[in-house]
């Protein structure tokens, strides 16, 4: 690597000389700390023979550490003013791909089998604006793209949610709809004052695995009634899951045949337990409707 981008000096060089300015509108935020930089990259990048999809690199900081330990990089970007700051600040890497596409458009699962015919492992790796976090995470869940692991950055607030633990204060729906797809874990906080411009909170980078879920759950329905008991956070999920069912006393039962009490709240609930009180839900239903 010849100059760290990641660097205030050598950000503001590439900015005055492209006559760039972050967009806000795009959530462009440029990390100035080339040793958080390589941190996220070495977490990202499992092995010199992985492939990995960056969404959004902005004028190349992370990029081109990722470029260093991987086998590929292949990026994908909406801002068209920067394939030509790219082409000046990755020009040392014969390993860079430049895909001007919108992640959210693109066929994920048909660009993952490429690369993983080719015999290489996928990730992806992201610093990720706040008002696009849920929406590509959401994209790639949904997928289920042969992804080997998903390592991203977003605002700290966001990150908090996802990786939440059973009774605090951010395990919500959220929580256990991402924990159910995938094992979240922490990589490392990021304060503000290592952006330019520097943002108004901090940010954290998490890393996704998937998970093997259940065969016999119907995704759509475990999430709807995930949804549904988070839904007035401070009554009993006695009181929410009444709601859904449309049925007090059938809630009751449910609850009590799951092993659930009824004057607990959502967010004292485990995945395990969720999980649970759909089959028994699922069950019960069933044997209704064959009545």
């Amino acid at each position: 690597m010849k100059k760290p981008i990641a660097t205030p000096s050598r950000t503001k060089e590439i900015l005055e000389t492209h006559g760039m300015f972050a967009k806000k509108n795009y959530g462009q935020n440029f990390l100035i700390e080339s040793g958080i930089v390589d941190k996220i990259a070495r977490h990202a990048v499992l092995s010199d023979h992985c492939v990995v999809f960056e969404i959004g690199p902005g004028i190349g900081a992370l990029t081109q550490y990722l470029c260093e330990y991987a086998k590929k990089v292949v990026s994908f970007e909406i801002d068209e003013r920067l394939p030509d700051v790219l082409a000046d600040t990755l020009q040392e890497y014969d390993n860079f791909e430049l895909v001007m596409s919108d992640f959210l458009e693109i066929d994920l699962k048909e660009w993952c089998r490429t690369y993983r015919k080719e015999g290489y492992d996928v990730v992806i790796a992201a610093n990720l604006p706040y008002y696009i976090t849920t929406p590509i995470l959401f994209k790639i869940f949904e997928s289920k793209a042969d992804v080997a692991a998903i390592t991203v950055m977003m605002q700290k607030e966001v990150a908090d949610r996802f990786a939440a633990e059973v009774n605090t204060k951010d395990y919500n729906a959220l929580s256990i709809i991402t924990q159910y797809r995938c094992e979240v874990t922490p990589v490392m906080k990021v304060p503000k004052n290592v952006f330019l411009p520097k943002p108004n909170v901090d940010s954290a980078v998490l890393q996704f695995r998937f998970r093997d879920t259940p065969q016999n759950i119907e995704e759509e329905s475990f999430f709807s009634l995930v949804k549904a008991c988070f839904r007035q956070r401070r009554k009993t999920i006695l009181n929410n899951y009444g709601e859904y069912c449309q049925d007090k006393q059938q809630a009751r039962a449910e609850l009590e045949k799951s092993g659930i009490d009824c004057t607990r709240r959502a967010e004292s609930v485990t995945l395990a337990e969720f999980i649970n009180l759909y089959e028994v839900h699922r069950n019960e239903s069933k044997s209704t409707c064959e009545n």
